[in-house]
């Protein structure tokens, strides 16, 4: 009953998280961290590692789908990512410090908030539109952006795939499809490294199972969304991801008020 139990909460942990990342370039723990935590009973520091292991692949084969199909900024994306990188690892030391009870804070508000922006205020920015943005500007935005991303990634394993897509959206004008793609490139480094981080830090192996589980499940739902994504018009993309971040945002708010 037991393992059942654990299939079922990473099935559904890894369909919203996989779904959320293919679709909008969401980060996994926004939706792995507390299921894990709530119905298994996880370290929320164990669960967020475990969280951004699974990240770590569906960002990778989402990249790869955003890529194939031309819709990916690899060369202003390594600025953030850098950026990103370095303060995920200091992010995630930092939070080797606070008390467990105190773990699990995910961005629920904001991927709620950003669903219904997307519902009510699609994104319409063109790829003209969105090269016309100076390179000064959007270096600085990169590079100022990824700290913030990373240190809150970093520390609390979320965040960073929402706060990414605003700022690529709504500062740097992005279109949807290319902030996407170039969010879930930035974010597989970013995962790879936090979860590195987290369980050299916590110096414990996490549960081998779950970790199994979480990652095939995420990576299969997240390949799902990244194909139909980059299918679809940028209308259909925006209601669409508008309605799985809201979705996801009940879903995760309801699971946080179980504990």
């Amino acid at each position: 009953m037991e393992t059942l139990i654990e299939i079922i909460v990473c099935l559904i942990a890894g369909c919203g998280a996989g779904l959320g990342t293919g679709f909008a370039g969401m980060s996994a723990a926004v939706v792995i961290t507390p299921m894990l935590v709530t119905f298994l009973g996880l370290p929320a520091y164990s669960a967020i590692g475990i969280a951004l292991a699974s990240d770590v692949l569906a960002s990778g084969v989402s990249a790869y789908t955003y890529h194939k199909n031309k819709n990916i900024d690899i060369k202003n994306g390594i600025v953030m990512m850098i950026a990103v990188l370095i303060f995920t690892f200091i992010g995630s030391f930092v939070a080797s410090f606070v008390p467990n009870e105190a773990m699990g804070g995910t961005s629920v508000f904001m991927t709620t908030v950003m669903g219904i922006k997307f519902i009510i205020s699609p994104v319409n920015t063109t790829k003209e539109a969105m090269n016309s943005v100076s390179s000064s500007r959007r270096f600085i935005s990169s590079l100022i952006s990824g700290m913030i991303i990373g240190f809150i990634c970093g520390f609390v394993g979320a965040g960073g795939g929402m706060m990414m897509l605003m700022i690529l959206t709504m500062i740097l004008r992005y279109e949807l499809k290319t902030a996407v793609g170039t969010s879930v490139f930035v974010m597989t480094f970013t995962a790879l490294t936090g979860a590195v981080s987290h369980f050299v830090i916590d110096n414990k192996i996490p549960d081998i199972s779950v970790l199994v589980m979480c990652i095939v499940f995420t990576l299969i739902f997240a390949r799902i969304g990244s194909v139909i994504a980059n299918k679809v018009s940028s209308r259909t993309l925006n209601r669409a991801t508008g309605v799985i971040l809201v979705l996801l945002g009940v879903i995760v708010i309801g699971t946080k008020l179980m504990t």
